[in-house]
């Protein structure tokens, strides 16, 4: 019998709630659930309803007053219905809780509003209104996954988009309070089964408590097989009672027992974290590491940004495979993510533009992969979807031949100064510095910089690109560098066309900022030379023609020079992992792994329950490639995650999938197979 853990469920769009509007006893607009046939709160009092049965039920006015852990509080909640739950918590967070405390949310919706029927919903609270905008204006498109919102500096909250059972099963994270809500058991059976409340009780810490308004038999009987103690209490307006209670023990925790070396290490002290490397992995994770309140050390030979991170404009773009796999499902989480990041840092948009990018299908074979994407592929027409060759061309403003995907929420960032920004985070001492050596120190670890200065941290963070491999319990990670030239060209003044959105195929050209007409960009595996090259100019400029052909004509007609030899431009050395998926995550003992997991060789099959075994505090954040605007924010929040024991914003597949010991586990199967 095979018990592997289920696959991941379909990434799709979701069907959005079908809702009807009826009048509450307040006045305000009540919604109620078509598919279901129930109200989404009490016609009563809503607000009433939830603190009498969630916040009271689970005690949180004493338990945030009292909270003093380093970790966040987590609540998770089934079924996030109109937020209204989330908004109480959270009113109740910030009311009672310490300065230095911090709350996570979970919350699962198979059914998510649309924005517009949210904000209609929540206006019935304008004591609500500012954490409501907040919230509205983070609202994602209905696709299955997981969704990081930042509400507040000290308040997050992960929308579990799909199946309340399904996401549970595939949560890495504990909580500490449930708000056991949904719909009621006798309107929406498939959710009140018992591998729900195994899921909860698998998701929890001892001693977590639950709070639910249902008293029916099936709920009690699973509460109880599952492990937790329920009582009853009385119920709000007409319902005469309702269930509370606690886990009594914890399950022990199968998740990983098919893949035990990407068990996590034990959590250890997170006071101050060094970051090597102060490009867009690095510069992410010291800002995700300062927002929790952590001590940073952000260190680079050079100014944050001035690498491979340093041009002036970098596409904010996604490339999915035909066929859903783990590395489609982390870029479009991280294309999203970091989409809500730029809004909440850069709302004035100075720093970047969602100008949408256009991948132009200009072979056959692209055309038919395109069409197999979007076959398999549902998604919202606001992430993704496919345009003619005319429809292109009135997005892009210029005229092109072929049609192709348009992700209408991406678009071009400023990568330098994005570095600088998120450097400038309070919390962050930047070092110009370079460090050339590593060392365990007692419970921390030292670091050695060419300057001849010494510093020690708790933990430690590597995000120096290709570089990454010259400390030595990292000489053995496979990490490419790749050199990439990108030209500039200065447009005429009064130029007529202009290029509305980022374009891509083989190369890209992004919409002119102040006056330079950007494209690009060479790939040279294994090239570290920074100097400018006109052949390289030349074959960007060739790529640009065959890419925008009646734009390129309309530049030269306006008088622009295209000449290779007259054109600006710059080099940056990109990191690259063999399978084009990057690292974070622990860094393993390479030499444990080898000897743990060497019977891998003999049978692949034959997993022994050995949890692997890291440079306890040393971590990484490496290989984005050309796509490190779309992957390292969100690799940031896995470690950053981490680092401070909260739940991860990804899927446990999708966190081990990034874990770089897999290529370790691949290197020790496949010398076996070699034999």
């Amino acid at each position: 019998m095979d018990d592997r853990p289920a696959p991941l469920p379909p990434l799709a769009a979701l069907e959005t709630a079908r809702l009807a509007w009826a009048q509450a006893d307040d006045a305000a607009e009540a919604p109620h659930s078509l598919a279901f046939g129930d109200v989404y709160f009490s016609r009563q009092d809503g607000r009433a309803e939830t603190e009498h049965v969630f916040v009271q039920g689970n005690r949180l006015a004493e338990r945030f007053a009292a909270w003093r852990e380093g970790r966040p509080f987590v609540i998770g909640e089934t079924g996030f219905g109109t937020g209204l739950n989330v908004l109480c918590a959270w009113a109740c967070f910030d009311t009672h809780a310490a300065d230095g405390a911090r709350l996570h949310l979970i919350s699962t919706e198979k059914h998510p509003l649309t924005r517009d029927d949210l904000a209609r919903a929540l206006a019935a609270w304008p004591e609500f209104a500012g954490p409501a905008g907040i919230l509205i204006d983070q609202w994602p498109e209905p696709v299955s996954g997981v969704h990081r919102l930042v509400l507040d500096p000290r308040v997050v909250l992960d929308l579990h988009f799909g199946d309340s059972t399904e996401r549970l099963v595939h949560l890495e994270g504990k909580v500490d309070a449930w708000f056991l809500d949904g719909f009621a058991p006798a309107k929406n059976p498939t959710m009140w089964q018992p591998a729900l409340f195994q899921a909860m009780a698998a998701r929890s810490r001892p001693g977590t408590t639950f709070a639910t308004f249902t008293c029916a038999g099936l709920v009690k009987r699973g509460l109880g097989e599952a492990g937790f103690h329920w009582e009853k209490a009385p119920g709000f307006g007409r319902k005469r009672e309702m269930l509370r209670g606690h886990l009594v023990a914890s399950p022990a925790d199968r998740s990983r027992r098919h893949v035990p070396w990407f068990t996590p290490p034990p959590s250890r002290p997170t006071q101050h974290v060094a970051v090597i490397g102060a490009g867009l992995a690095g510069a992410s994770t010291a800002e995700a590491l300062a927002r929790r309140g952590v001590r940073v050390t952000l260190l680079d030979r050079q100014a944050p940004g001035a690498e491979a991170s340093g041009n002036r404009q970098g596409a904010l773009y996604v490339k999915l495979a035909a066929e859903t796999n783990l590395q489609s499902r982390f870029y479009l989480a991280g294309l999203l993510y970091t989409r809500r990041l730029l809004a909440r840092l850069d709302p004035q948009r100075r720093l970047w533009r969602d100008c949408g990018v256009l991948q132009l299908a200009l072979s056959a074979k692209e055309a038919r992969r395109q069409a197999a994407f979007l076959n398999n592929h549902p998604l919202p027409r606001g992430i993704v979807e496919g345009v003619s060759a005319r429809e292109a061309s009135r997005r892009a403003g210029v005229a092109l031949s072929q049609g192709g995907l348009d992700y209408p929420g991406a678009g071009w960032v400023r990568p330098e100064a994005l570095c600088q920004r998120l450097a400038e985070h309070q919390g962050i001492d930047f070092r110009r510095a370079e460090v050339t050596a590593l060392a365990p120190d007692g419970e921390g670890w030292q670091l050695a910089s060419s300057n001849g200065e010494i510093m020690t941290a708790d933990q430690v963070v590597v995000a120096n690109a290709w570089r990454a491999p010259s400390f030595a319990p990292l000489s053995w990670l496979p990490l490419q560098p790749i050199r990439g030239q990108v030209s500039a060209l200065t447009l005429p003044r009064g130029i007529e066309q202009a290029l509305d959105r980022v374009v891509c195929a083989g190369g890209y050209a992004m919409p002119a900022l102040e006056g330079v007409q950007t494209f690009g960009a060479t790939f040279g595996p294994g090239d570290t030379d920074g100097e400018l090259r006109d052949i390289d100019h030349a074959a960007n400029l060739a790529e640009f023609e065959h890419l925008l052909p009646a734009y390129a004509e309309a530049l030269r007609a306006s008088g622009a020079d295209l000449d290779p030899a007259q054109l600006q431009g710059r080099v940056g050395l990109r990191a690259a992992s063999p399978d084009k998926s990057p690292y974070a995550g622990p860094v393993p003992d390479a030499t444990a792994w080898r000897q743990d997991y060497a019977m891998l060789q003999k049978n692949a099959r034959h997993v022994p329950a050995t949890p692997g075994r890291h440079h306890a505090g040393l971590w990484i954040s490496a290989a984005h490639g050309s796509r490190g605007l779309a992957s390292a924010p969100l690799c940031a929040e896995v470690l950053a995650s981490r680092l401070c024991d909260e739940p991860m914003p990804l899927e446990r597949e999708l966190v081990d999938h990034l874990h770089p010991g897999r290529r370790l586990i691949a290197e020790i199967i496949r010398s076996g197979q070699a034999r």
